[in-house]
């Protein structure tokens, strides 16, 4: 008997060894599958990074402890209903305080307020995981933020940290719509009697509703908070907190970074709005912003350093993927610097690509390739204005897919929100803004109401453009104000009716086999006194019935055809 109940223990234990040491196995298979998706990722990193038009530069990944931390476990329930900010607080510390791993966020409904990431921390969402972020403002602090003052704590957001990561196959829901105002012309009456219907008010001229009375009064509450206190404290925001729309995403002075394979939704203003941040990689990231959704951006890319996005897919209610610059306290050189944007594609949004409006910090070295844009107010959008500029240089574009773009499929414009100023000229300062050395080429588009629309600021013409091996198909062609040594080299212009190009105010254009379907009535119209040394070569302008036509007092020896 003894000998039958020694033998049961021994199988016991041997079972539970091999138990044991399957259970171990798995996890080394998991942990060396991890560090096989690391290497992928990095190979991949290495690859765009590789024969860039410019300076090379590299991306170091974050690396992680292999451990990980299920919210469950912290309290947390997935049910839509309950509240989890302590029970995502908690696992976030607890990970961090043991020096960093994975939080693990299963499948569900996640309710919460805002998360605060902290450093060594990938923070991972399973698929069937929605984070729902709460409809009542009042979860949301008043927070500090660097190189600020305050904020509306944003529903994800992390300053001052290292070697972090937001993964995985689920979905933040920023509850947006509780946040942001609806303007009448953007939605349809349907829409807009649901809003209206839905309580809140409207604005004094019925042009659009908010969704408090707060949200509506704010920004003038605030200007009187400046007149009437020499210091503005978090207390006198919480009044204003509802005007106070925060980011989705919002990092800051934050280093190797890697977001991936996340949807970020219904996003307050901003979905994804990294700042002062540096070796960040984006990838698989998916942005689903309404329409109508006001400052509803996609990706934002702010002030920042050695950066690659791609493989990402942006709906967005104003610009898709979009580069900011501001001068940080400590800014040397360009703020914004070294962006590779690859295989993206980009659907209704004011613009594909955009460069602004704030770029005071300076821009330099950009590189965009294999894009798609679907759908789009403008393709390529590049804007800033008086007061808000700097400069913006070495900016490459190639290969990019526009189909039904709404107006122009290339745009330059420095008198972004100056309009009632426009052809007055200003004394140049360094907040200037200078758009210059741009290089575009391999652009498809079927379908804008405009080729391409490049207009500077009188002291300051845009300048240095080339556009190259090209087909537009739009009901304008190109139209040229205040801009300098500009390239048009083997593009074609199909369906534009009226002139081919309209140059005013401009000099040093050359245009280099210059393709069309049919000849409108003239090629090209010139107008303005400092209009000049305009080529036209290898381009046969005799099928028009008025080949150049000259208007005001251009000079009639502006243009030269070779």
């Amino acid at each position: 008997m003894k000998f039958i109940i020694r033998r049961g223990i021994m199988q016991l234990i041997g079972i539970k060894n091999h138990l044991r040491n399957i259970l171990i196995i798995f996890f080394s298979i998991i942990f060396i599958g991890d560090i096989f998706a690391q290497q992928n990722i990095q190979a991949e990193v290495n690859h765009y990074l590789a024969n860039l038009p410019f300076g090379s530069f590299s991306i170091n990944l974050p690396k992680f402890q292999d451990k990980d931390y299920n919210i469950k476990d912290y309290g947390a329930a997935g049910d839509g209903y309950t509240m989890n900010t302590e029970a995502f607080k908690k696992a976030v510390e607890a990970c961090a305080e043991a020096g960093g791993g994975r939080v693990i966020v299963p499948p569900g409904i996640w309710l919460t307020g805002p998360i605060e990431l902290k450093s060594n921390i990938n923070f991972h969402l399973e698929r069937g995981a929605l984070i729902l972020f709460s409809p009542d403002h009042k979860d949301y602090p008043i927070v500090k933020i660097p190189h600020g003052s305050f904020a509306v704590a944003s529903p994800v957001y992390g300053y001052d940290l290292e070697n972090i990561a937001i993964t995985g196959e689920g979905l933040f829901d920023g509850n947006g719509t509780t946040w942001r105002p609806v303007k009448k012309s953007k939605v349809t009456s349907a829409l807009w009697k649901s809003f209206v219907n839905s309580g809140g008010v409207l604005s004094d001229d019925g042009s659009t509703w908010f969704p408090s009375a707060v949200s509506r009064d704010g920004d003038k509450t605030f200007v009187q908070f400046k007149k009437n206190k020499k210091e503005i404290t978090s207390d006198d925001l919480l009044s204003i907190r509802d005007a106070m729309r925060p980011k989705l995403i919002s990092l800051m002075n934050c280093k190797r970074i890697l977001i991936d394979g996340v949807t970020f939704e219904n996003s307050p203003s901003f979905a994804f709005n990294p700042n002062f941040c540096e070796d960040m990689v984006i990838k698989d990231v998916k942005i689903n912003n309404e329409y109508w959704a006001q400052n509803g951006d996609g990706i934002d890319i702010g002030s920042s350093k050695n950066v690659l996005v791609y493989n990402c897919t942006v709906s967005a209610g104003d610009d898709g993927i979009c580069m900011k610059s501001s001068k940080g306290k400590s800014s040397i050189g360009p703020a914004l610097e070294n962006i590779v944007i690859e295989n993206c594609v980009v659907y209704h949004a004011h613009g594909g690509f955009v460069i602004g409006s704030n770029t005071d910090g300076g821009i330099h070295n950009i590189f965009v390739r294999n894009c798609d844009f679907v759908g789009t107010d403008v393709g390529l959008r590049f804007k800033s204005g008086r007061d808000r500029g700097a400069l913006v240089d070495n900016i490459f574009i190639s290969n990019i897919f526009m189909k039904d773009i709404l107006n122009e499929a290339i745009l330059f414009n420095t008198y972004y929100e100056n309009e009632k100023d426009t052809g007055k000229s200003f004394p140049v300062t360094e907040r200037t803004p200078v758009f210059k050395d741009f290089h575009i080429d391999s652009i498809f588009c079927t379908g804008a109401k405009s080729a391409a629309s490049i207009t500077g600021l009188p002291e300051m013409p845009i300048q240095n453009i080339k556009i190259a091996d090209s087909y537009i198909s739009a009901e304008r062609g190109v139209e040229t104000d205040n801009a300098k040594n500009i390239l048009f080299d083997n593009v074609k212009l199909v369906n534009a009716k009226g002139p081919l190009f309209k140059i005013n105010q401009s000099s040093d254009f050359v245009l280099n086999k210059i393709s069309f379907q049919h000849a409108s009535e003239n090629f090209m119209n010139v107008s303005g006194k400092d209009t000049k040394s305009i080529s036209i070569e290898n381009t046969d302008i005799k099928s028009f019935q008025a080949p150049i036509i000259y208007t005001g007092d251009v000079d009639k020896n502006s243009v030269v055809i070779k």
